[in-house]
């Protein structure tokens, strides 16, 4: 499914969408796509602290309490988006530096994946991994293959063997 979703994109996303190619422009396009997995972090943490606020014994935080079963998910919600999203927003600044201008089509396609898949996680999460699949590979198999594509392309050329 990544895999169909990012080809369709980079039919979607014309090239004359994508910023200048300067190094700068590279960033800032990726930084502002950026925002989709942060925000995404933003609503976890916001989750487990309003949770917190509306239950007595929670309220104490997990450092001086066991914490509530639905607490305990919220937090693994949480822990899981916060790794997530440090990944993601990593990829996408390596991916807007290394790789050629055409391919910045792939940030956005990753970002909006990005949300979804959380989304999917977090609803699913009470239903063990069966449940959370399908958010998970959406979250995390784009920013994994874009990690992966960058450090071979940077090695590649590194070596000598890619002009891209």
């Amino acid at each position: 499914m990544t895999l169909a979703v990012i080809c369709g994109g980079f039919l979607a996303i014309s090239t004359s969408a994508l910023p200048r190619d300067d190094s700068g422009a590279r960033l800032v396009w990726a930084i502002q796509w950026a925002l989709l997995p942060i925000l995404a972090l933003m609503i976890s943490i916001m989750r487990v602290a309003n949770h917190r606020f509306s239950t007595p014994e929670d309220i104490d935080g997990s450092g001086l309490t066991s914490g509530t079963p639905r607490v305990l998910v919220l937090r693994a919600i949480l822990q899981n988006t916060l790794e997530q999203a440090m990944l993601a927003v990593a990829a996408y600044m390596i991916w807007a530096a290394a790789m050629p201008h055409a391919w910045l089509r792939a940030v956005p396609i990753a970002a909006s994946l990005f949300a979804v898949g959380r989304i999917l996680f977090a609803i699913g999460y009470e239903r063990g991994a069966p449940g959370r699949a399908m958010g998970f590979g959406l979250t995390a198999y784009p920013t994994f293959a874009m990690l992966v594509a960058a450090a071979i392309l940077i090695v590649l050329r590194s070596a000598g063997w890619v002009v891209l």
